[in-house]
């Protein structure tokens, strides 16, 4: 059930445009982010029990978008990267409601009519959102110079998670100078 939960945690969007990553991000502003070129992993997402593949996505996913930006991968960068995945169980009921049950009504001299009693149901639904947290240490100060985290509605599905982790880290270093 745990390997269950860490694997959702992974995929931030739902599939299609049902929904959209909370993405949040946060820089230190006496860093020069455009002074770093290269960039080390001290953790990753496998270290931490995460499913290989679901971890080896994240990595590609920042990995993709760093060399977007210009920099490269290196045994000693100028900047640290960590990860860090979160998951929390969230409920939300759904409630139907059920009009009164009218009786008929009718034109010319005779109206006549009813009411009965509606009806309602409440399904209680359980998802999982799942937060992927990704920060940056300057490897000379060991201080920490940015982060982002990006949370949403988690999906089973693998195609969907993949997409998800895309999406989301792509929004996440969408204003990354």
């Amino acid at each position: 059930m745990k390997h269950l939960a860490l694997t959702a945690a992974f995929a931030l969007l739902l599939a299609g445009c049902a929904s959209t990553p909370t993405v949040h991000t946060d820089a230190d502003p006496q860093a020069n982010l455009a002074g770093y070129r290269t960039y080390t992993w001290l953790s990753k997402p496998d270290q931490q029990g995460v499913p290989p593949l679901v971890a080896q996505r994240i990595v590609d996913s920042v990995n993709a978008q760093l060399r977007a930006k210009g920099w490269t991968e290196s045994a000693s960068g100028d900047v640290a990267l960590v990860a860090h995945v979160a998951t929390q169980q969230k409920q939300t009921l759904d409630t139907m409601y059920a009009a009164p049950a009218f009786g008929g009504w009718g034109w010319g001299p005779h109206w006549y009519g009813g009411v009965g009693m509606g009806a309602t149901t409440t399904q209680v639904r359980t998802y999982t959102v799942g937060t992927l947290i990704v920060d940056m240490f300057d490897t000379k100060t060991k201080q920490a110079v940015w982060r982002g985290t990006a949370s949403d509605t988690v999906s089973s599905d693998p195609k969907k998670q993949h997409a998800a982790i895309e999406a989301g880290v792509a929004k996440m270093f969408a204003d990354f100078p």
